[in-house]
């Protein structure tokens, strides 16, 4: 047998999809940085008033007639408790929060040490349980063997990878057999 890690997670607990019983995994961006840099996108959060720190509505130009506007140029977004209106620059920070790729496929997310979350995938692997800093998920730099024990982890395709090929086995969320290089 080998070492499969530590569940930090309560058991299963935590950093699972509840319903197919899949582990999220974990994969830093430098191991797949061209792919992850051509698809994900910003994502800055909610828009926040810069006056109070309440999320901010898309402004109505009928319902926000009587507002005022705090900016030049301003007729983006609105905060109903400060009755102001404000430009899209002044709701967001200046940098991303993270970094997501959410499409049918994907649901992944960056922190800000680079590390991918992957949290909705077609495929997955057998990886090593994370450290206590990603409890319960799969640690997709460990891969293991499907006989391992280790847990099932959504993973990245082989098409994430510079040269074609994931550094893990692929399986099929539908079907589970083994997906090879060529096929994915």
């Amino acid at each position: 047998m080998s070492n499969i890690g530590i569940d930090y997670g309560r058991i299963g607990q935590v950093n699972r999809n509840k319903k197919t019983g899949i582990h999220y995994g974990v994969i830093n961006q430098n191991e797949c940085l061209d792919a992850w840099a051509d698809c994900s996108e910003p994502y800055s959060g909610d828009p926040t008033c810069p006056r109070c720190g309440n999320i901010c509505s898309d402004y109505d130009a009928e319902k926000h007639a009587d507002f005022e506007c705090a900016t030049s140029g301003c007729e983006d977004y609105t905060c109903e408790d400060c009755e102001c209106i404000w430009d899209s620059m002044d709701v967001f920070g200046d940098e991303p929060l993270s970094w997501v790729l959410d499409t049918d496929e994907y649901f992944a997310e960056s922190d800000d040490c680079g590390d991918i979350f992957i949290t909705k995938s077609p495929y997955y692997t057998y990886a090593q349980f994370c450290s206590p800093c990603a409890p319960g998920a799969g640690h997709l730099s460990n891969p293991m063997e499907p006989d391992s024990g280790a847990p099932k982890s959504y993973c990245f395709s082989h098409d994430f990878f510079d040269n074609g090929k994931a550094p893990y086995r692929v399986f099929s969320v539908e079907t589970n057999e083994e997906i090879f290089p060529d096929e994915s």
